[in-house]
C-alpha cells in the first residue's frame, strides 16, 4: 500500500487524503482490502464527487487505448481512461466530432458517464449518457457485467450520472457525430437584460446547435443578467475553408492569485469591461472548434485564479415558468458581490437522459464560480438552495461540495434507486456527506 497523497478537486475544496491505485489494463482486478473505492480520472469535478478521504482512488488515466471503430455507424469503442481531448484529437482530422461535450475537453470517458455531463447542444442532443449505446462496469466481487439500454438495463441507467458508485467502467462505446471541418460559424450577441436572454434563447435554439451565455453576474436595475449570447453551428461540407490555421498557444497561471486579488471591485471591473469588449451589438464569422467549446482550456491551472481557498461551483435548473425566480437568484447573487467573472446561463430542451441521477431536465439554467471567502460563502448557498427548491429546480451534484445531506435528498428523491446499485465498496466524500 503507497502512503497516502493529497487530492483535491478542481476548486481546490475540499483537501483530502487518499490512497493512489494505477490502473493500466482493462482486465487488471480490482485490489482487494478493506479500504472503499473510487474510479478518478482527471480530477475536473468541482467538488468532491471525485475524491475519497481516507479510501482509495483507482486512477484510470493508464486506460487510454482505442478498441475499435465502426465508421459505418460512428460508434467508437475505447477505454474509460481516454479523454475527450483524445477523442478529438484523433476524430476531427478524420470527420467526427464528441455528440456533445462540458466546457472542458480535459476529461475522462468514464468521468463523462459518471457525472452524465451536458453541454452546449443540450436543445437538440441531450446529455453525454443519450449517446452512450454500452459499457463494461466492473464490480468489486471481480464479476464483469456488460451494461446496455437492453443488457442489465437498471444498472446501465444508474452508472450513467451514477457518481462513480455502481463500480469501475473499464470501457464504453459511444455514437459520434459527422462534421465536414472543425470550423464553425458562429456569432456573439450583445444583450440588455435577462428579458433578452430568453428572447434570445427562444429564437436561437430553432436555427442554431449550440447556444449559450455569458452573463455578468454583478449588474444590477435595469442591466440584471445582461450578457453576451454566444452561438453557433458546424460548418457545412461547402462553406469550408480551404485554408485553416490552428493555434496552439497555450497561457499558464503559474501559481494562486492572492485571496485579496478577486474582490467586489474587481469582479465588478472586470465583468464592465468583458461586457463592452466588442464594438457591435452582433459579431459573426468562422471561428476554431476550440476556442468555442473550450475557452478556458487555453489558460492551464485557471483555477489558481481563485486562490489558496479555492471556489465552488453552483449550478442549477429551474422550470422555464420559473423565470422570475431565475431573476430574483441572479438579482441577489449581484446584491451580495459574490459571485465571480465565470457565469453561464442557458436552456436545457426537452431531450430526456437514460441516467437514474442526471441533472438536466427541460428549463433554465445557471452555473457560477463562488471564490470561498468563508462562512458568508456557504451562508448564501444554503440560500440559494431554499429559493431553488421553492421554484420545483435542483441543483448539480456533480459540481457540488456543500449540499446539505437533507436538501440532497429532497432534491433526487431517486437516491434510494441509486443506493440500492451502488457497489458495496465503491463510495466517494459526496456520497458519504450527503448519506450522513
Amino acid at each position: 500500500m503507497h502512503l497516502s497523497s493529497a487530492y483535491r478537486s478542481w476548486g481546490n475544496f475540499p483537501r483530502t487524503q487518499a490512497y493512489p491505485h494505477p490502473l493500466n489494463w482493462r482486465d487488471q482486478p480490482l485490489p482487494e482490502g478493506e479500504h472503499s473505492l473510487l474510479a478518478y480520472g482527471l480530477g475536473r469535478s468541482y467538488g468532491d464527487v471525485c475524491l475519497n478521504d481516507g479510501g482509495m482512488l483507482l486512477s484510470t488515466r493508464g486506460l487510454n487505448r482505442f478498441i475499435a471503430f465502426d465508421e459505418k455507424e460512428g460508434l467508437l469503442r475505447c477505454e474509460a481512461g481516454v479523454s475527450l481531448s483524445d477523442i478529438l484529437a484523433w476524430g476531427v482530422p478524420r470527420g467526427w466530432f464528441l455528440p456533445t461535450t462540458p466546457g472542458t475537453q480535459f476529461v475522462t470517458v468514464g468521468g463523462a458517464i459518471g457525472n452524465d455531463v451536458h453541454g452546449k447542444n443540450h436543445h437538440r442532443a441531450g446529455t453525454f449518457g443519450c449517446h452512450v449505446t454500452q459499457f463494461e462496469l466492473l464490480r468489486s466481487t471481480g464479476e464483469r457485467l456488460l451494461c446496455s439500454p437492453t443488457q442489465n438495463a437498471e444498472l446501465f441507467r444508474a452508472t450513467i450520472g451514477g457518481l462513480g458508485l455502481t463500480g469501475l467502467i473499464t470501457w464504453a462505446e459511444i455514437r459520434l457525430r459527422r462534421i465536414a471541418h472543425r470550423a464553425m460559424y458562429t456569432e456573439t450577441v450583445q444583450f440588455g437584460n435577462i428579458d433578452d436572454f430568453f428572447e434570445l434563447s427562444q429564437a436561437s435554439d430553432q436555427d442554431y446547435e449550440y447556444t449559450m451565455s455569458w452573463v455578468d453576474c454583478s449588474a444590477t436595475g435595469r442591466h440584471l443578467g445582461r450578457g453576451l449570447f454566444m452561438r453557433g453551428n458546424h460548418v457545412r461540407k461547402e462553406d469550408a475553408p480551404a485554408h485553416w490555421p490552428v493555434s496552439k498557444l497555450q497561457l499558464s497561471m503559474p501559481m494562486n492569485l492572492p485571496s485579496f486579488a478577486l474582490n467586489r471591485w474587481s469582479v465588478r471591473t472586470f465583468n464592465q469591461l468583458y461586457y463592452h469588449k466588442q464594438r457591435h451589438p452582433k459579431v459573426s464569422g468562422l471561428s476554431d472548434y476550440v476556442p468555442f467549446f473550450y475557452p478556458l482550456d487555453a489558460i492551464l491551472n485557471w483555477n489558481r485564479l481563485y486562490g489558496q481557498r479555492g471556489f465552488v461551483q453552483y449550478q442549477f435548473v429551474l422550470p422555464m415558468s420559473e423565470k422570475a425566480l431565475v431573476k430574483s437568484i441572479v438579482r441577489k447573487i449581484a446584491e451580495t458581490g459574490q459571485g465571480s467573472f465565470l457565469a453561464v446561463l442557458k436552456t436545457f430542451g426537452a431531450v430526456t437522459s437514460p441516467g437514474l441521477l442526471s441533472f438536466p431536465r427541460q428549463g433554465v439554467t445557471l452555473a457560477l464560480d463562488f471564490p470561498i471567502h468563508g462562512e458568508k460563502t456557504f451562508a448564501l448557498l444554503a440560500q440559494l438552495d431554499a429559493m431553488v427548491s421553492d421554484g420545483g429546480g435542483v441543483v448539480y451534484p456533480a459540481k457540488d461540495a456543500r449540499l446539505a445531506p437533507r436538501t440532497f435528498r429532497q432534491f433526487y428523491p431517486q437516491w434510494e434507486q441509486l443506493a440500492a446499485y451502488q457497489d458495496a465498496r465503491f463510495s466517494s466524500s459526496f456520497w458519504r456527506r450527503v448519506m450522513e
